[in-house]
């Protein structure tokens, strides 16, 4: 491991230590309750808003079955949830907050907002927004760490929702509107191997953002349908996923890379041209393109080992 990565490490393991002590996680009763932290996060986690599949909330905190089944029982033990199978699908379960275990949450939210409290109460005002903008900072960044990306049939469920949302926003954009059939990409199966591929970015479980591959041959590679979802903007993605496109399209051979776009997405330009991007005449008659890039790719062979 490089000196500098191990400097970095090190910092992250302090770190961690540090929150955990503060936060009181170390204790068997988290915030003087009746409880641990995992089955207080849980608990947390669920809220108070009404029946949510037991999957889905175990995404979000990224637990694997096994330990969030044994949370629950402890859980319904104490009368706090109630977990069931739900009313269309018996093999998906369900959970929500019982009375007492919205009751509960609520104890947990006072207390929790008292331990914040307890943070800031020592430090001046320049150093209670130093902290609390550090904080927004480490956030997002560790937000950012924890989004994985597969490659995917373009017929998957969350390939299909990428795809949607992505035309969605097109259409409210662009002068005109947009529709997917009457742009050089009418079939998403194009990016299904082996003439090419579908990126798509989950967090939480949750499908975030996309990107497709086409890979014609003896031509240069192309990215299509590169969108990040509004709510994830800012942590990085979109230059990720045109990073990771251009990883695969490199693997595969190509050393060229191109893509076009629409005037009306300035971010997505300036994406590009930071990038490495290089504007060119028009390559191809997309009707929805006023911009067209290519990018020279590294060859495999050239590329640092990591």
């Amino acid at each position: 491991m490089p000196t500098d990565q191990v400097d970095q490490v090190e910092q992250v393991r302090r770190f961690n230590r540090t929150v955990a002590e503060r936060v009181g996680v170390l204790h068997d009763h988290y915030l003087g309750g009746a409880r641990p932290y995992g089955q207080a996060r849980l608990l947390w986690e669920i809220g108070d808003e009404g029946t949510h599949d037991v999957r889905s909330v175990r995404a979000r905190l990224g637990l694997d079955s096994g330990y969030v089944s044994r949370l629950l029982r402890a859980l319904e033990r104490d009368g706090l949830v109630a977990v069931e199978p739900h009313p269309h699908d018996r093999r998906v379960r369900t959970v929500r907050l019982t009375e007492a275990g919205r009751e509960e949450r609520a104890l947990l939210d006072d207390r929790s907002d008292a331990l914040a409290a307890s943070l800031l109460d020592p430090l001046d005002a320049r150093q209670r927004d130093q902290l609390t903008s550090a904080m927004a900072e480490v956030e997002r960044l560790l937000t950012a760490s924890v989004v994985s990306l597969e490659v995917l049939d373009p017929d998957h469920p969350d390939a299909v929702y990428c795809l949607r949302s992505y035309a969605t926003e097109l259409q409210e954009l662009f002068d005109g509107g947009f529709d997917p059939a009457n742009s050089l990409l009418p079939d998403p199966g194009e990016l299904r191997a082996p003439r090419g591929l579908f990126l798509v970015a989950r967090l939480h479980g949750k499908p975030v953002g996309c990107g497709g591959l086409k890979l014609p041959a003896g031509a240069p590679a192309e990215i299509k349908r590169l969108w990040v979802c509004p709510r994830t903007r800012g942590l990085g993605l979109a230059r990720r996923l045109l990073s990771e496109l251009e990883e695969r399209a490199a693997r595969q051979g190509s050393d060229l890379v191109r893509l076009d776009t629409n005037k009306a997405l300035e971010a997505a330009t300036r994406l590009y041209r930071n990038n490495g991007y290089t504007e060119v005449p028009a390559f191809n008659d997309e009707p929805y393109a006023h911009h067209w890039f290519e990018k020279r790719l590294t060859r495999n062979e050239d590329r640092p080992s990591r």
